[in-house]
């Protein structure tokens, strides 16, 4: 198995642990999203809190180039962290969410 493969199934189960069975919103669903093919993962909530429409992303990962861009952490859960505990180097993954000056100053990769 290459490493991009690797780091899609590391990412997939990071992602299926956090979504677990603990969401419960009446008509909002939570649905996890891995294009395997591109190499982007997300999880998603659609739906309805009254006459309000809900879709909101809440955690979106891709890989490009051989390493792991969190590009979207609407939690309050490390996945920086997460990811090292499930194997990954601290050199492979970056923080896309931050300017690219910011990312000098993380323990991940710059880019």
């Amino acid at each position: 198995m290459d490493k991009v493969d690797k780091y899609g199934e590391i990412i997939q189960k990071v992602i299926q642990e956090y979504a677990g069975d603990r969401y419960t919103r009446k008509d909002v669903d939570r649905e996890l999203i891995f294009d395997t093919k591109n190499h982007h993962y997300q999880i998603v909530n659609v739906g309805w809190e009254g006459d309000h429409r809900v879709y909101r992303c809440v955690l979106h990962f891709d890989i490009k180039g051989e390493k792991i861009w969190l590009q979207y952490n609407g939690t309050e859960v490390d996945f920086g962290e997460e990811l090292v505990k499930a194997g990954v180097p601290h050199q492979d993954i970056v923080i896309g969410f931050h300017s690219p000056f910011m990312r000098q100053f993380t323990e991940y990769a710059v880019s």
